[in-house]
């Protein structure tokens, strides 16, 4: 799958495409309704199907400080993008110019001069251009113009994932900062995951008998409520059962939130400037403290055990 920054990294020799725009975050469920329509519909044309995304966030630019939590950084986006067949992935840099563009220049810089759309797929609530002006009504009418079709996918999909409420980042996101992994993980089509490189900590696992990758996370990575969870950490193509500890770690009186992973069963591992993911599986208690080192020891040793227990159950990730 090809990859662009940039309407500038577009080969010169681009023909037409099949279109899909949006931040996809998550790139759950209801996505991939679009995405896999957009690409049954480039295979039928017999054409590459286009994904347009953008960085960083739009709101971060139109509302400073507003960057929402990332369900997934823009590699991980690609790689599942790529598994639905999509042929090239397009980031344009969201900056305050590029947000003026209003929504008929983007159809002609964008669909038309770069990217030589023969169809676009969306959703029905799709907005784009300066101040969200454009909708995919007036999508279809510059598609008239410009000699492409316009197809809206119908995303209103539910689970009982939020008590019925429909696929959304927005929902996937509340669901995380819930701690309802599982409730993610049904909107998604697969666990949440974060990832970052392995740095030293206190080491205070490692000194207990449950030594953990301690995770520095991307910048605005969506993360768990604290507490802890059974998942499995990848690193160097290997997946390992893991128990995830999300907080602040107060049995030490610690102040800064962490996600550190444990390897479950394995001894020696030195993963330090590693980059790894993990994923949370499920949900095993919150955070708490401790009135001795002991107590805390026993209540590790069981969470261990019961996150042992989850990710067999769950079985092996694809």
């Amino acid at each position: 799958m090809q990859r662009w920054r940039g309407l500038e990294d577009i080969p010169q020799d681009w023909g037409r495409s099949v279109v899909t725009i949006g931040s996809y975050d998550g790139v759950h469920r209801g996505h991939q309704l679009i995405i896999r329509h957009a690409v049954d519909r480039a295979r039928e044309l017999g054409v590459p199907a286009v994904v347009v995304t953008f960085d960083p966030h739009p709101s971060e630019v139109v509302r400073p400080g507003s960057h929402p939590p990332l369900l997934a950084p823009h590699h991980r986006r690609a790689e599942l993008m790529a598994d639905l067949g999509v042929d090239a992935v397009l980031i344009l840099p969201f900056t305050t110019e590029f947000s003026k563009l209003s929504a008929a220049d983007f159809v002609v810089k964008v669909l038309v001069d770069k990217l030589h759309a023969k169809a676009v797929v969306e959703g029905p609530n799709f907005r784009f251009g300066h101040r969200a002006a454009g909708t995919v009504d007036f999508l279809a009418e510059q598609g008239e113009v410009y000699d492409f079709d316009v197809e809206v996918v119908d995303l209103y999909v539910s689970g009982e994932a939020g008590g019925g409420d429909p696929f959304s980042s927005t929902l996937t996101r509340r669901l995380v900062a819930e701690g309802d992994v599982g409730g993610a993980a049904e909107i998604l089509g697969r666990p949440h995951r974060v990832e970052g490189v392995v740095v030293r900590g206190a080491q205070r696992g490692r000194d207990l008998g449950f030594p953990t990758a301690n995770v520095e996370t991307l910048p605005h990575t969506a993360i768990p409520a604290d507490g802890v969870y059974a998942g499995w950490l990848h690193t160097q193509g290997e997946a390992m059962p893991a128990a995830i500890s999300v907080g602040t770690n107060p049995q030490f009186d610690g102040t800064e939130r962490t996600v550190e992973a444990y390897a479950i069963d394995r001894v020696g591992l030195d993963l330090y400037g590693l980059h790894v993911a993990v994923d949370f599986l499920a949900f095993v208690r919150g955070q708490a403290k401790f009135e001795t080192i002991d107590a805390l020891l026993v209540q590790m040793a069981k969470d261990v055990e019961r996150c042992k227990e989850l990710v067999a159950a769950a079985g092996k990730p694809e």
